[in-house]
Order: structure tokens, then C-alpha cells, then sequence
């Protein structure tokens, strides 16, 4: 499989990419470098370095980089506190990149997206274990935009079919 991995320079997004080489898939890094580093790029994939809300740059590479099958979607602003003293560039980056990043997606026909969500999009919850098809009531803006991101998703899947899955993990 050729697989972009957005935010691919980042620590998830780098260890993601090598799993991924060793599995034999062909990697494409987009990733702006604003938390990550070029130096965590695996050699064998090719990186391009790109603002996701810049449609001009993502569609550049779904251009140049034909075949890809699949999208891993790592390039989200995380950091809780940050969020709630500046949730405009949590909107901005979070929601206005998926956006941007969606409608490339549809325009060049690759219907297939691995999104690294979390688990506070549940807030603060009424049980544990938390399940999945518990309530979301995000406490936080960086809550708040993935779960608006996710439902971009569900909504870009009923219009345009995406198939897509939100991983909701928690920070040990």
C-alpha cells in the first residue's frame, strides 16, 4: 500500500511511519515541522515538507505521489492548556486543515483515512471503563475539535462515501 502520514515527523507519526516501511508499504511525510523533526522522517520515505490548510501544497502531493491508497491523519495541534488559552489556532489548524485535507481527499478520489483522535472527546465520564458508545461532552477545546473533526468525517462519508476510523486513545 502507498500511505500519506500526515504529521509524520511528529512521535507517533515517525514510529507510525517506520511500522509501516517494515510492513513493506511505500510512505509519503507531509508535516509543517512545527512539533516535529525532520530528523525523525524514516530515510525511505519520501517527505514533503506542507501546511494542511494550504490546499495548493496537499493537493501538490496527492498530485506528484499517484497511487496513494490510504491517509493517516496525525497533524493536529494536542496540547490541552494551549487550547484554552488559544483556541483559534486549535480551530485553525485542527478543523480548517481537516477541512482542507477532506476536500483534496475527495477531489483526488482517495477514500480512506486513519484519524488519531482521543479519548477527551468524552470529557469528563460518568463511568470507567469508558466505552465507546459512551456520550462525548468535551471539556476542553482540543476535545471539542476532535470531535468536530470526527464528525467532518461522518458527514464526508454519508456525501462523498470516506471510510474512515477515529482511534480515541488516552496519554499514559
Amino acid at each position: 500500500m502507498k500511505i500519506l502520514v500526515l504529521g509524520g515527523a511528529g512521535y507517533i507519526g515517525s514510529h507510525t511511519v517506520y511500522r509501516l516501511i517494515e510492513s513493506g508499504n511505500e510512505v509519503v511525510v507531509f508535516d509543517n515541522l512545527e512539533t516535529g523533526h525532520i530528523e525523525a522522517v524514516h530515510p525511505k520515505a519520501k517527505f514533503y515538507k506542507g501546511d494542511l490548510r494550504n490546499r495548493s501544497e496537499i493537493d501538490s502531493v496527492f498530485d506528484k505521489e499517484k497511487g496513494i491508497d490510504a491517509v493517516i491523519h496525525f497533524a493536529a495541534n494536542s496540547l490541552v492548556g494551549e487550547s484554552m488559552t488559544n483556541p483559534l489556532k486549535y480551530y485553525d489548524n485542527n478543523l480548517n486543515g481537516t477541512k482542507v485535507l477532506l476536500q483534496s481527499m475527495v477531489a483526488h478520489g482517495i477514500d480512506k483515512i486513519v484519524f488519531s483522535s482521543t479519548a477527551a472527546t468524552y470529557g469528563e465520564p460518568k463511568r470507567t471503563p469508558i466505552l465507546e458508545t459512551d456520550p462525548t461532552n468535551p471539556t476542553n477545546c482540543y476535545g471539542e475539535t476532535k470531535k468536530s473533526m470526527e464528525r467532518m468525517f461522518y458527514w464526508v462519508e454519508k456525501a462523498h462515501g470516506l471510510r474512515y476510523v477515529s482511534l480515541r486513545y488516552f496519554n499514559a
